[in-house]
């Protein structure tokens, strides 16, 4: 079964189409509507959405990209730079450094900011907690100096340093609750007119605070073995009820979807999402996506496939490199009724 092989999921994208600043306006974007009952498929633009939405609730994730790309000095004055990748627990964060270090080394940053490296994980991730002045900083103070020297964590294959726009437009328009180091990329189409667009239509808002893990490789070939990164989520009770309704459900992006299909299993209102959608493992609830074009072989991929199978992402992916859509975080976007 070629289902579950990691090689079945590949495809080859144009290096051109790979969008490295987003659409102006953002939703001048183009879209890809894919009609499952009939197989039809239309070239659109993203104002023009609720024209193709069918009776259905909206389900935006609100969480809030912050800086966490930090560039600084080892002790010694190399040069090093830290991502972090989650909050953890008692102001300790799991971060990327880019440098050699060992325990309790100290990293340096402007603003007299300085990490203590706790330990080192065999998946060359770091564990780490911030100083200034020799005072411990919560997490929140490191969240505040962070918006000061941080930089914008651009996703890598944009090959290119963050800039003073990247602060707005890489933030979807009702981003609220800081956490996310990535964007949730299907909302940053969002405008104003859209928003007006749709108003007729029942809505509400989950947080899944994105992290780096969304953009980890699946190592494993046969996908069933792969074990899925988690991240921080929480339910509004607005969202709850739309998901215990029998109203039929949009989600907009692959993290509301996560988190919709982690609560219509397990009821959870919060906690830590660890999800992996995929042919063999597919939607509960959750009738329609609204997603963005994404990496071969990655998990966002595959869940796009567990809701019109492998085959039918494939073919609408080339039909999408045919027609010159751009792709990832600030490309064009796809949805499936």
């Amino acid at each position: 079964m070629l289902d579950n092989l990691l090689s079945s999921y590949d495809y080859d994208l144009p290096s051109e189409l790979i969008a490295k600043y987003p659409a102006n306006p953002a939703d001048s974007a183009r879209l890809l509507v894919y009609e499952r009952s009939s197989g039809k498929i239309t070239h659109s633009v993203f104002y023009d959405l609720a024209k193709f939405l069918p009776e259905c609730a909206l389900i935006f994730n609100d969480t809030k990209v912050f800086k966490a790309r930090f560039y600084g000095n080892k002790l010694s004055g190399a040069k090093c730079e830290l991502f972090i990748n989650k909050i953890l627990a008692n102001n300790e964060f799991l971060v990327q450094i880019r440098a050699r270090v060992k325990e309790n080394d100290f990293l340096i940053f402007e603003d007299d900011l300085m990490a203590k490296v706790l330990s080192l994980n065999e998946d060359g991730t770091r564990i780490v907690k911030f100083y200034k002045n020799n005072e411990e900083l919560s997490t929140q103070e490191v969240l505040t100096i962070s918006e000061k020297i941080g930089h914008i964590p651009l996703p890598p294959y944009l090959k290119r340093m963050d800039n003073s726009e990247d602060e707005i437009t890489y933030q979807s328009l009702f981003a609220k609750n800081i956490g996310a180091v990535a964007a949730p990329t299907a909302s940053l189409h969002f405008t104003p007119r859209v928003i007006e667009s749709l108003k007729d239509k029942k809505s509400a808002y989950i947080t899944l605070h994105v992290g780096a893990g969304t953009f980890a490789s699946v190592e494993s070939e046969n996908i069933n073995e792969h074990k899925m990164h988690s991240e921080y989520f929480s339910l509004s009770d607005e969202a709850i009820s739309l998901i215990d309704s029998k109203i039929p459900i949009l989600g907009v992006g692959t993290t509301a979807t996560r988190t919709i299909e982690y609560y219509a299993r397990t009821k959870l209102k919060s906690g830590e999402c660890d999800l992996f959608l995929n042919p063999f493992n597919k939607p509960i609830r959750q009738n329609y996506l609204l997603t963005n074009f994404h990496l071969p072989k990655s998990t966002l991929i595959m869940l796009v496939a567990s809701f019109i199978g492998r085959q039918n992402t494939l073919k609408l992916y080339d039909e999408a490199i045919k027609n010159n859509y751009k792709f990832y975080s600030y490309g064009d976007a796809m949805l499936i009724i």
